[in-house]
């Protein structure tokens, strides 16, 4: 493989560019084949038999594609596929259901465990992804309230009428296509859709938001590990289709056989490395910090880390394989935060002293270990002070959405502290 190549990541958009539904028309991408972008895209196939969408957005999104879609073709909805069972692809789903009851809906066959775990989450995985997509939701909000202020935006749940467990292949007028069920994607009921006569695949979020960057292993919010062995044969299993365009579940398809290859070649290989060698590392006594610190991408594998991290794949990996306990300290095995023993040194070394070791840190560019230091000292303003400048050097240094909408949400917070005190 060419140490020259550049990866498709480099000229596509960040994460930062995903945006609320809004289009005003629908972007025909291929014959018979139309786009709708949101915060994650949705697709609508004509045929003779009526119209097949594929994914729905949100709630709050589904007024919007569906407008732009009856624009292109009003005829009703023979089927709606939804790739996988996150908010983002089940929620505008109400918009596209046929008040007759015809509307067939195609969904893996482990679609209840992701239901289930949107009810029973609901209320934490909104709190702990808020600091990430909340001013984007609003801004979709207030959109669709403007264009559609009589639409039902509630968030749609769906009941499949067909679900898919093994590959399988469907023929909707004169559309022939096949559903291909894949563990290894954003969740365990991901579909992907193949249509072998166009050699058009549409993958959805399988391969992560940001196509051509390495897989989310674990999310900042709080979800299910995702098995890298599970990622790898999924990869495989696109790659062996030999498309000539990837749909991906958000901003322009993929087009090129060679292009596909390469970038499924090179998504292969990264995460193939990363974790045989967070493997050999833990066969070898390593601790899980000295890993995440240690294990890197070969640089003949072009791939992004705009969305996920190799560092937070190795403990992703570390921690699906060996669990939570890393056999460092017995007080892993107990209710106590070390948190709880911060009073107590402040006490014995004073917060000027433990501040004083921070600034030391930061100076000497080492902002974490300034950040464990200051977070001893509690709401001193020193302190605090502190970690506003440890949290800027690291925002200046990442390139991952996850990571910068974090660290911008933690210098608010702390922004605000210092104002209370002042």
């Amino acid at each position: 493989m060419s140490e020259t190549y550049r990866g498709v990541h480099w000229d596509r958009p960040g994460a930062d560019a995903l945006e609320p539904a809004d289009s005003q028309t629908a972007t025909q991408i291929a014959d018979n084949l139309w786009m709708s972008t949101g915060l994650s895209n949705s697709y609508m196939f004509t045929t003779s038999a009526g119209r097949v969408i594929v994914n729905t957005g949100m709630g709050f999104e589904g007024p919007i594609h569906k407008h732009v879609y009856d624009a292109v073709d009003a005829s009703p909805v023979h089927t709606v596929v939804i790739t996988q069972g996150h908010y983002d692809h089940v929620g505008g789903i109400k918009q596209f259901l046929e008040a007759d009851g015809s509307t067939e809906v195609i969904a893996g066959g482990d679609w209840r465990t992701w239901r289930n775990d949107n009810e029973r989450l609901a209320r934490f995985r909104t709190d702990r992804s808020a600091f990430a997509f909340m001013p984007k939701v609003l801004r979709g909000l207030k959109q669709v309230g403007e264009r559609f202020p009589d639409a039902d935006i509630s968030q749609g749940e769906i009941t499949p009428t067909i679900e898919v467990t093994e590959r399988r292949s469907f023929t909707i007028g004169d559309l022939t296509f096949e559903t291909i069920p894949v563990r290894g994607g954003e969740t365990t009921d991901s579909l992907v859709i193949w249509l072998p006569e166009q050699r058009i695949c549409l993958s959805g979020n399988t391969f992560g938001p940001l196509f051509a960057h390495v897989p989310n292993l674990v999310t900042l919010r709080g979800d299910r590990y995702r098995d890298p062995l599970d990622v790898l044969a999924t990869i495989e299993t696109v790659r062996a289709l030999g498309a000539e365009m990837l749909v991906t579940g958000h901003f322009e398809p993929i087009r090129g056989a060679a292009v596909i290859e390469r970038e499924l070649s090179n998504l292969h290989g990264a995460l193939q490395h990363v974790h045989d060698a967070t493997v050999a590392g833990m066969n070898a006594g390593k601790d899980v910090h000295s890993l995440m610190r240690t294990v890197e991408v070969p640089a003949e594998y072009d791939v992004g880390e705009g969305y996920g991290q190799t560092k937070w794949n190795v403990r992703a990996i570390w921690e699906n394989y060996a669990g939570w306990f890393h056999h460092d300290s017995s007080t892993e095995l107990y209710g106590v935060s070390p948190r709880s023993v911060h009073p107590d040194l402040v006490e014995l070394a004073g917060a000027e002293a433990i501040v004083a070791s921070a600034r030391k840190r930061l100076d000497a560019g080492e902002p974490l270990e300034a950040i464990h230091l200051a977070e001893i000292a509690g709401d001193n303003l020193a302190a605090l002070e502190v970690l506003v400048a440890a949290h800027e050097i690291l925002l200046a240094e990442s390139v991952n959405f996850w990571e910068r909408s974090w660290l911008q949400r933690r210098l608010e917070v702390l922004g605000k502290q210092i104002g209370s005190q002042q």
